[in-house]
């Protein structure tokens, strides 16, 4: 989703953004993921460059060479050493883990748990159905169901999650062809095997995993194109965060 939202403002002409991520991102989506850039130095999505970078003193540079910053920043630190004009919480917790308004003029939340115009200044709905990217300045998100939303009418059958804690071990490939009931990764050594037909859409890197975490999504329209293009779901809620922000920089002066 976060990736979504900056590629979406970059192609609106908001290119001096800065993502902050954990040392080990979770991304199972890594296709259309610029946290892989933590990994691997930079990573390209639709035409969007970002870059890692280790401190704020880079930005610049990484700016002029029209490039997404990517910093491993897990306590937004970086938030008061650049004072942003908009601070967006895009992370995967479901919770607000304590942004507000004293962040930024403009501090958009995208999800449950966060309150407008109490906590921020506006929400994102990032449940699928009618409301999904909908802006919210009064009130808050759908409250997180832990349900996936339905892709051909599967829902949790195309997640894969890992049975147990431990180190993930890739059986396939991100992008392959898979049958149902096929060996996909291991956890340690126990097996996580497909409940259905379809692509590798998603799948995590070969890192230590907490039981039940995502680690694969198996996408049953069996198209290869879109393991490597952003979802409609991630453009929907970006076209929310870009209309946020729209809204609070071009209104008139009352």
């Amino acid at each position: 989703m976060a990736t979504g939202i900056a590629h979406r403002l970059f192609m609106a002409g908001i290119t001096r953004i800065v993502m902050t991520e954990i040392a080990h991102p979770l991304a199972v989506r890594r296709g259309v993921s610029f946290c892989e850039a933590v990994y691997e130095g930079f990573m390209e999505v639709e035409g969007v460059r970002a870059e890692r970078i280790s401190n704020g003193a880079a930005l610049d540079l990484v700016w002029k060479r029209r490039s997404v910053g990517v910093i491993v920043d897990p306590s937004w630190s970086i938030v008061g050493e650049i004072k942003p004009d908009v601070v967006v919480d895009a992370m995967m917790v479901k919770r607000n883990m304590g942004t507000n308004k004293a962040e930024g003029p403009l501090v958009i939340g995208v999800g449950p748990d966060f309150r407008a115009p109490d906590d921020i200044h506006a929400v994102v709905e990032s449940n699928r159905g009618h409301n999904l990217g909908r802006v919210i300045y009064k009130g808050q998100a759908e409250p997180y169901t832990g349900i996936p939303g339905s892709t051909e009418g599967y829902k949790q059958e195309r997640v894969l999650r890992a049975p147990k804690a431990g180190l993930v071990k890739h059986a396939r490939m991100l992008g392959d062809p898979v049958n149902k009931g096929e060996i996909i990764l291991y956890v340690g050594e126990e097996p996580v095997q497909a409940a259905i037909g379809g692509i590798l859409r998603g799948f995590i890197r070969e890192i230590e995993v907490e039981k039940g975490e995502k680690v694969g999504d198996v996408d049953p329209r069996a198209e290869r194109t879109n393991c490597f293009t952003i979802s409609d779901k991630a453009r929907s809620i970006a076209g929310g965060v870009l209309e946020a922000i729209m809204h609070h920089y071009n209104r008139p002066e009352v």
